[in-house]
């Protein structure tokens, strides 16, 4: 297998979808203290955005992946801080660049942000036009298929980094992903992930009294993100394999991973978050019964996994992309002492706790680069890889498991898999699509 080369595209719209979803769908989006992030289940101190330390260095921030998602993402980090300015973009397509610059110079939501045009690359190669510059962080955004190749190629040139989640699609980018991580750790960068819900005070505060036993014993939990449709991409005449595909990324497993992956893994990374670890094994179905056009590429619509943790605790885990379909999207773990709903910051029990958003409320979108870019100018930088490394692939051994009908366990899906869907070639021409999975005919590789 070749090498992924390099920065592929977002969408238009699925930034506001998405977010809107998200932050309809909990209660709390981030109070007036900073929440600060964690390290295995333990929050961290606080970073104030206001503190005037943070205002010092200028920070210089690079994009790779300039659709609404890289773009959007480079606007929360400008909101975040002072002194941070973007300076260059990266993506595959020149129309996602010149939709990039123009949000960036519109000045709705911060002053205009001009990027001028020797600061803007196209192509596979993309990233390594937007590493030469003198960039401080950079933001990838690509199709997580590429993120493996982005961070590797980050670290190494001495950048600190925000990636959007999920951060690889089989366990061999999983592997790059941690690898990478602990390169970040010797190097003294920062590594944080688009995992919002680490940095909102609702679920930190939330988590914090599961981890101090007002619930008690964990006996088991559930975690769900059931809606309906998303953007879909339709194919145009002159577009090649290729460049539908990376256009149309959601509905491809080789660059989203399938929707468990892509979007599930905000739910997964939660249940790791609560019991401090990954799960032992996973035995997963799922289908593809509405979805099937050929604009829908080859993932499934439905997914629904057993997860089995320590101490036999099972956790039911169920995403649905289905319009018309009721709607859920939640966190609940049970104990021997009460019931925790991390979605909505309750705890019902004998220790009962109802997190009250405070009147002036902080995104938590923009607090997580908040707390990267005050992280890096402490001297203290946060580094998030391993964690949503193994939530990516606790969500890629469910998608495993629904696709082949097998039970997985986790020392072979982190250790042994081989799994990896790079494609043969990388250029702007034939590439069919993948057969939809078929379980007990898809095999374990």
């Amino acid at each position: 297998m070749s090498t992924p080369p390099a920065a592929a595209s977002d969408n238009p719209g699925d930034l506001l979808s998405r977010r809107t979803f998200l932050a309809t769908s909990a209660v709390a989006v981030a109070a007036t203290w900073a929440g600060g992030c964690t390290t295995a289940g333990r929050p961290q101190a606080g970073f104030s955005i206001l503190h005037p330390e943070h205002r010092a260095e200028r920070v210089r921030i690079g994009v790779i992946g300039a659709g609404s998602r890289g773009t959007g993402a480079a606007l929360d980090a400008v909101e975040s801080s002072p002194n941070v300015e973007i300076v260059a973009l990266g993506d595959l397509f020149a129309d996602r660049i010149e939709e990039s610059r123009k949000t960036l110079a519109s000045g709705e939501r911060v002053p205009p942000i001009e990027i001028a045009a020797d600061h803007c690359f196209t192509g596979f190669d993309a990233y390594q036009g937007v590493l030469a510059q003198n960039v401080d962080l950079v933001i990838l955004a690509a199709p997580p298929h590429f993120r493996p190749l982005h961070l590797r190629a980050a670290v190494e040139a001495g950048k600190h980094v925000f990636m959007e989640k999920p951060v690889a699609v089989d366990p061999v980018g999983v592997r790059s992903i941690i690898a990478s991580a602990e390169l970040a750790r010797q190097k003294g960068l920062a590594i944080v992930a688009g995992t919002q819900r680490r940095h909102d005070p609702a679920y930190l505060a939330t988590i914090q009294r599961i981890h101090d036993g007002a619930i008690g014993e964990i006996v088991s939990a559930q975690c769900y993100w059931n809606q309906g449709e998303l953007w879909v991409r339709r194919r145009a005449p002159e577009w090649s394999d290729m460049e539908w595909q990376c256009r149309n990324w959601l509905y491809f497993t080789w660059l989203s991973g399938d929707h468990i992956v892509e979007q599930h893994v905000h739910n997964l990374d939660v249940i790791n978050w609560a019991l401090r670890t990954p799960p032992l094994k996973a035995v997963g179905m799922g289908g593809r019964q509405v979805r099937t056009a050929p604009e829908f590429g080859n993932i499934y619509d439905h997914f629904s996994v057993e997860f089995e943790y320590p101490n036999g605790v099972r956790v039911l885990s169920m995403c649905r992309q289905i319009p018309g379909t009721s709607e859920r999207v939640a966190e609940r773990v049970v104990g021997t002492k009460g019931v925790a709903e991390l979605h909505r910051g309750v705890i019902t029990g004998r220790h009962p706790f109802r997190y009250e958003v405070p009147p002036k409320p902080v995104n938590p979108y923009i607090q997580e680069h908040a707390d990267l870019i005050a992280s890096i100018r402490r001297g203290r930088p946060l580094n998030e890889g391993i964690q949503i490394a193994e939530s990516t692939l606790t969500a890629i051994m469910g998608r495993i498991s629904a696709y082949t009908g097998r039970e997985i366990q986790w020392p072979w899906v982190r250790h042994a898999s081989q799994l990896d869907l790079t494609p043969p070639h990388y250029e702007f021409g034939d590439l069919p699509v993948e057969p939809v999975a078929m379980p007990g005919q898809t095999k374990l590789v």
